[in-house]
């Protein structure tokens, strides 16, 4: 692995700009008073040698660094818990997403997911400039086409959630222009008016494999297919399952009758009700997301002492 490179090192005397570039210039100087403010580690952006500039005067480290904006360029990347291929991914980042980068050593790159500030490491090449998406893929994937024809040569394939940046619709009226090439626009919806609710969407993923750290049409875990489909109608969750019922939506009272769309925690797992008694997740029991009686989901984690945990519907 290559020398650490980190960029907006503060105690390197740099600034960041309003362009989002970085000058040098003065050497501000942090102090701590009082106790050292903990977050959860998988949101707070912080390692031994490195911290976020916005946690100077908060957390000790020794450099504080002024992230660097980038854009997933890729379908989809993963995000890794630690910086080589083996490590275990703990999420994804999907075309068109914001990525806040910390740090670059080698080939990888460390920071944090702007829409959830989820941490880890990715490949830094599949990194690049921002731009204004204006479409999101709202089936379980398109393809983008070298012309606007059924006939055309496939160039990529975009899972649900990634965020395009599309143009005029083609003479046909069935194609949008997109990244060099033209995608069908029945497969894309411009962001923020998608019509299907999230459990219609959750449905059209019915058979999508399961993966731990997934979260698009290509692969899911059961968080990832909840933060999946409520963000593509403008509503994100956090991350994780444990996040997601500690802060996302609101507990439905005991007894309360279930309803299409409200969601179900059991311990370290969720899912989308279809109806009152029918619910869709990813899980490891299918290898995919599959639909089932909430009784039979349920069921498996018998071991525990409770196996719905809490029950709650998030407001469209």
């Amino acid at each position: 692995m290559g020398p650490s490179l980190r960029w907006g090192d503060v105690f390197g005397g740099y600034k960041k700009l309003s362009d989002g570039q970085i000058q040098a210039g003065a050497r501000p100087i942090f102090t701590l008073s009082g106790h050292s403010l903990v977050g959860d580690k998988r949101t707070t952006p912080i390692r031994g040698d490195l911290a976020d500039i916005s946690l100077a005067g908060k957390l000790f480290a020794p450099h504080y660094a002024v992230p660097m904006l980038r854009t997933g360029i890729a379908p989809v990347t993963e995000i890794h818990a630690e910086a080589h291929a083996t490590s275990m991914p703990v999420s994804a980042l999907m075309h068109g997403e914001e990525f806040a980068v910390l740090d670059v050593a080698g080939e990888w790159a460390w920071g944090y997911c702007l829409h959830d500030n989820y941490l880890g490491y990715l490949r830094f090449a599949e990194l690049g400039d921002d731009f204004a998406a204006t479409h999101i893929v709202s089936a379980p994937a398109t393809l983008l086409v070298a012309a606007p024809s059924t006939k055309a040569p496939v160039l990529a394939r975009y899972p649900m959630g990634a965020r395009l940046l599309c143009g005029e619709l083609s003479a046909c009226g069935k194609y949008l222009a997109c990244e060099n090439g033209f995608v069908p626009h029945t497969h894309v919806s411009e962001i923020g008016r998608v019509d299907a609710s999230p459990a219609d969407l959750a449905e059209q993923l019915v058979g999508t494999p399961y993966s731990w750290g997934g979260r698009s049409g290509d692969a899911l875990d059961c968080s990832g297919l909840v933060q999946l489909v409520f963000g593509l109608k403008g509503i994100m969750a956090p991350r994780d399952a444990d996040m997601q019922m500690a802060d996302f939506g609101v507990e439905l009272p005991e007894g309360a009758t279930l309803e299409r769309g409200d969601l179900v925690f059991f311990p370290g797992h969720v899912g989308i009700m279809a109806d009152a008694e029918n619910i869709i997740h990813a899980n490891g029991a299918a290898m995919a997301v599959s639909v089932e009686p909430l009784a039979d989901a349920a069921a498996r984690f018998a071991e525990h002492e409770v196996a719905i945990l809490t029950r709650k519907r998030v407001a469209l």
